[in-house]
């Protein structure tokens, strides 16, 4: 892809090329330096302490738990250094923010004429009435940010190949035109196309948009289907990138709404709740070299169009091939050509939706893994920052983890029914003399600490904890939602394990539309796709039982009573009417029920009317924008839809 410079002033930097000054780049080392070194001289006290309270190993099973042992923490060390990172920077405040950062709040939301820019929805099979309800609340809220509207225009652009989907989109599209007109001043241009050729799923269709269309506009904000944007905050990233044009990517954090069965709900929560130090610590460290999360983020599209265009992967699927999990590459590449990527931890008015249910987690969790794990093809690549590849080597762990603690968790339970004593499985609590203490000590505060830094966080606050519906709401929420996690986290670990080792084995899958409702799970689907959990369950409560050790059984029960459970964990938190009932008694409230802002509450209520009537087709008028259409006057055409 290629296209000409943009507009303004934008100041593209040699390949590779750092534009900070000496004094931030000595900066920015120092901050990686102050996460790495504690991350890592944790990790080697962990393992000095736990060589230290078993001795040596005492055969091949012993050495590999130990062994085992070692990699599990070294990657909980590195996320509770993550969030006392944060813990620190979220109270040093102004010194640690990033100018960009800085001037998200003190610029106005308003358009300055110096840009034009394109909002695009990608979708594919979605909810055409759901996709174009959220259209229909941010354009009336740009309407309100003031401005007439022609700054901004809104697109959807559709890879839908049913054409019954692709007739309800029309619809919709009618429908949206006929209200437009009829909503008062100030609204942006709402538009539509759909490809005849999906090649390259969304990447394929951002990038033909731009290499097509773009030469129209000066930057473009990126949405998914679930997305939903103030716009107030389009215009300040707007704002934000005519000030900064070294800045091809700022990336907003966009927190789950708008969802009510009570997974959903209980995944809100936590998301409010233990989201904020994580990424305030990664926006500390990472400095330019920042990540790109595929929507809810503004590029620039004459920076984007000329790097970030995904190679082919040599090999087969599922490592080789198409690149899957594509934002994350991209915004390597985008800064590999000396781009500047930001992310803005704070800024209010963004969401998006998430999975309302533990199997369609599930699914989308498998998804991201063969995504991620195809990254092992890129992070080698000549050029890359070493933030980049950080983010590529990031993603790729967070995978790897899970088999690694399901075959220390296995091996571990083995060799406790083995020797009659629980020895690394119980983290060093069980131990005696001063490793075991150090060794307990440690593994207690790597596991507890991002919780409780989160928490505490919260509480300090009596703005944060009114977000939460207060103290005791609050509390409450966090105690269940930590019991739940308990339960939890041996399906969700058990299943990323499986599909880490099954993409290693060639298993393709099949990238399909996401289901976004408030969807029941059937116990029948429940059984079906979560058998493996069922079978694990049954042979670690075989295990215990076998073993006849009262300690080694409640030590293990929230293991095997998680996998046993899982079924029913699906069933029951799926529905909707106990999220209702938990929001009535004020539990998992966040700041989206206690503060709600008037988008989501529009939001709501348009998925709530009955639809709206449809404008009459104009004579001549085409009702799809192609995006075959290349010559200047089937764009013109286009742009009039």
């Amino acid at each position: 892809m290629s296209l000409a410079p943009p507009s303004h002033d934008a100041v593209p930097v040699a390949p590779g090329a750092d534009p900070a000054s000496p004094q931030e780049a000595a900066a920015l080392r120092w901050r990686r330096l102050a996460l790495a070194v504690p991350t890592v001289a944790t990790a080697l006290a962990l393992a000095a302490a736990a060589a230290a309270s078993i001795g040596v190993p005492d055969g091949p099973l012993e050495a590999a738990v130990l062994g085992l042992f070692c990699l599990a923490m070294a990657w909980q060390s590195y996320i509770a250094w993550q969030y006392l990172y944060g813990a620190i920077a979220a109270g040093l405040g102004p010194r640690v923010m990033s100018a960009v950062e800085r001037q998200a709040a003190d610029l106005a939301p308003q358009a300055s004429g110096r840009s034009r820019t394109a909002a695009v929805v990608a979708i594919h099979a979605e909810d055409a009435g759901a996709v174009f309800a959220a259209i229909r609340v941010m354009a009336r809220s740009l309407a309100r940010a003031g401005g007439d509207g022609r700054d901004l225009d809104i697109f959807v652009l559709s890879d839908t190949r049913d054409p019954e989907i692709a007739a309800a989109e029309e619809r919709e599209l009618a429908r949206a035109l006929a209200w437009r007109e009829t909503a008062g001043p100030g609204l942006p241009a709402i538009r539509y196309r759909r490809r005849q050729d999906n090649t390259g799923r969304k990447a394929g269709n951002i990038g033909e948009f731009c290499e097509t269309y773009g030469h129209a506009y000066d930057f473009i904000i990126v949405l998914d289907a679930d997305s939903l944007m103030t716009g107030a905050a389009m215009r300040r990233l707007v704002r934000l990138m005519e000030e900064n044009p070294r800045v091809g990517l700022i990336q907003t954090v966009s927190y789950a709404a708008g969802r009510d069965t009570l997974f959903a709900r209980i995944q809100q929560f936590a998301v409010r709740l233990y989201a904020p130090l994580s990424i305030r610590a990664l926006e500390t460290w990472q400095g330019p070299d920042g990540g790109y999360w595929g929507h809810n983020a503004i590029l620039r599209i004459a920076a984007f169009a000329a790097n970030a265009e995904l190679p082919v992967l040599p090999g087969r699927p599922p490592l080789g091939g198409e690149i899957l999990c594509h934002d994350t590459v991209e915004g390597a590449f985008l800064r590999r050509a000396g781009w500047e990527l930001r992310l803005l931890p704070e800024e209010p008015g963004t969401w998006e939706e998430m999975p309302t249910n533990l199997t369609d987690l599930l699914g989308r969790e498998r998804r991201w893994c063969q995504g991620n794990l195809q990254h092992l093809g890129v992070i080698g690549m000549p050029g890359l920052t070493a933030g980049s590849r950080w983010h590529l080597g990031a993603g790729i762990l967070s995978y790897l983890a899970s088999p690694v603690w399901v075959a220390f968790l296995a091996l571990g339970t083995w060799q406790a029914i083995r020797s009659g004593d629980l020895g690394l499985l119980a983290y060093g609590l069980t131990g005696e003399g001063p490793a075991a203490a150090v060794l307990a000590a440690l593994s207690v505060a790597v596991l507890a600490l991002p919780k409780l830094l989160s928490l505490g966080h919260v509480l300090l606050s009596p703005e944060r904890r009114a977000a939460f519906g207060g103290t005791r709401r609050l509390l409450i929420g966090a105690a269940l939602e930590q019991a739940l996690w308990v339960l939890l986290w041996p399906v969700l670990t058990l299943f990323n394990a499986g599909a880490v080792l099954s993409t290693f084995a060639g298993r393709v899958v099949r990238w399909e539309t996401q289901a976004r409702d408030d969807r029941r799970v059937p116990w029948s689907e429940a059984c079906r796709l979560q058998a493996d959990a069922l079978v694990a369950g049954g042979l670690l409560a075989a295990a215990l039982v076998y073993a006849g050790d009262p300690l080694l059984a409640l030590w293990m029960a929230p293991v095997a009573l998680g996998l046993l459970g899982s079924p029913a964990l699906s069933v029951l938190t799926s529905r909707a009417d106990y999220g209702h009932a938990a929001r009535r008694r004020g539990l998992f409230l966040t700041i989206d029920d206690t503060a709600q802002a008037p988008e989501l509450r529009d939001l709501a209520a348009a998925r709530a009317a009955p639809p709206l009537p449809a404008r009459p087709p104009v004579r001549g008028e085409a009702p799809v924008w192609l995006a075959t259409a290349t010559d200047d006057a089937k764009a013109s055409r286009a742009r009039e839809i």
